[in-house]
């Protein structure tokens, strides 16, 4: 009876024993007693878990867990300062979590401002004409020269390239010199008749590489004989 008895009482006392066992974050506790920041780093998890950040920084609550893990594992070989650290960390990650919400929606990049247009170039063959082998500008072609001027000041960031020609009569490095100075003399009228800035305006001579008219008559050596003028407008 007494055999029966004790027999009875050792298991009762394994029982208990067993079922007294404790856990912190999975692992088996090898002591009476833990430092009371376990229970305040479980705490602050499982708080975490049920907060509305969960749902936003899950990984930060799994990272502070494994964080648990890593703590109870050093303390139980007597490395407690490491484990401090860790739970103080899992606790950090903890109340990060619970402080999470959505991303905030990125507001769309305004659209780069459009490139400004290439300046416009208007070409126009103007009725101004020359005698052969003359560059002087005739006092008939005042009025057309004028509405060149008009429109200058019109449209101020306009510049204007005059380009000379000629017939074919003659040598080309002799031409080329001629409607050169033909140019010449086109801008000097705009800017001496009718004030127009001397920067805004440039010359070129062409000779008789760009006819408008065949060579072979005089009426189609007096049209070559001629000034263009290039004007290159901004909008």
């Amino acid at each position: 009876m007494k055999k029966g008895f004790l027999m009875s009482s050792l298991m009762m006392v394994l029982l208990l024993a067993a079922s007294c066992t404790t856990y912190h974050f999975g692992v088996k506790d090898r002591a009476e007693f833990v430092p009371v920041e376990f229970g305040q780093t479980e705490a602050a998890i499982a708080q975490a878990e049920q907060s509305r950040g969960a749902r936003y920084c899950p990984e930060k609550i799994a990272k502070a867990k494994d964080l648990g893990r890593q703590a109870a594992d050093a303390y139980w070989v007597c490395n407690n300062d490491e484990a401090m650290r860790l739970l103080a960390e899992a606790r950090r990650l903890a109340k990060e979590a619970e402080g999470c919400g959505p991303a905030p929606v990125a507001k769309p990049e305004p659209p780069p401002p459009a490139p400004a247009p290439p300046p416009e170039k208007i070409c126009m063959t103007l009725n101004v004409e020359f005698d052969f082998d003359k560059a002087d500008v005739k006092s008939k072609y005042h009025g057309v020269l004028e509405k060149v001027a008009e429109f200058m000041k019109q449209y101020p960031q306009t510049t204007t390239v005059i380009e000379g020609h000629t017939d074919n009569r003659g040598k080309y490095e002799y031409n080329i010199r001629l409607s050169e100075r033909r140019a010449e003399s086109v801008k000097n009228y705009l800017v001496e008749k009718f004030g127009v800035e001397a920067s805004r305006l440039s010359t070129k001579g062409y000779g008789y590489t760009k006819p408008v008219a065949t060579n072979a008559t005089a009426a189609g050596r007096q049209k070559n004989r001629r000034i263009d003028a290039v004007f290159e407008c901004v909008q």
